[in-house]
């Protein structure tokens, strides 16, 4: 096969690949830089097709290349550095995108098992936005203390759905637990609750988690499950 040939073979494989239509001779010729006539192109293609590289799908104009084309084609690659670039920028973005989906199901469900072994609010920020998920209200509305004063309960909700974020955002949390009971809480309205907090890291991503319930919690329990439960993140 000579070289001219081996272009328009080339140019057909590409186009087929792309497109998965019938390539004809006007289409290498508008679209390749061939400096040859659509005849030209025409006649080298009846070659190719004759010796088995490219054949003619039913009623087709076009035409498509078979295994012995491709298997010339493969025989010849060699690797493009532009496309290992991009094959390997495409690779660690759909692992990143993997990894945080994993992340986020698994912190739903580690934030859901943390709630029901403390019987309090369970908490976490997601990866990628910061934003926070919570579950277990209901077992601080069962709390004597927030049956007997209903109020607190309304406020502590009031917090979680529209500033903590915030509050969590400006505290210094790290991979070592921490607590702020009572009054040491910066929002009036939680000051009747502890809160304990703690960096997560999950594959890269990190984040908060941690729990917030009365301040009559049990504490060496709860920072017990919390590291529990962020280590078991990893598993």
């Amino acid at each position: 096969m000579d070289p001219r040939q081996q272009k328009i073979l080339k140019a057909i494989i590409e186009q087929f690949i792309q497109t998965a239509l019938p390539v004809g001779s006007k289409l290498i010729y508008e679209e390749y830089d061939l400096n040859v006539s659509p005849a030209t192109i025409r006649n080298e293609m009846a070659v190719l097709e004759r010796e088995g590289f490219i054949k003619q799908p039913h009623t087709s104009a076009g035409r498509i290349p078979t295994s012995q084309a491709y298997r010339l084609f493969v025989d010849q690659l060699k690797y493009n550095l532009k496309l290992l670039d991009k094959a390997k920028e495409d690779i660690e973005l759909i692992r990143h995108q993997y990894y945080l989906d994993r992340a986020k199901e698994k912190l739903y469900g580690m934030v859901s098992i943390l709630a029901t072994a403390t019987r309090n609010v369970s908490f976490a920020t997601l990866p990628d936005n910061k934003r926070l998920f919570y579950m277990g209200i209901s077992h601080v509305l069962r709390q004597p203390e927030f049956q007997a004063d209903p109020s607190k309960a309304t406020q502590v909700v009031e917090v979680l759905e529209n500033r903590f974020s915030d509050l969590l955002g400006s505290l210094d949390i790290s991979e070592e637990p921490s607590f702020y009971i009572g009054e040491e809480n910066l929002i009036p309205e939680i000051q009747s609750c502890s809160l304990l907090v703690q960096q997560y890291r999950y594959k890269g991503f990190k984040g908060a988690m941690g729990i917030l319930g009365a301040t009559r919690m049990n504490y060496a329990y709860n920072m017990a499950a919390l590291k529990s439960a962020i280590d078991l993140l990893n598993d």
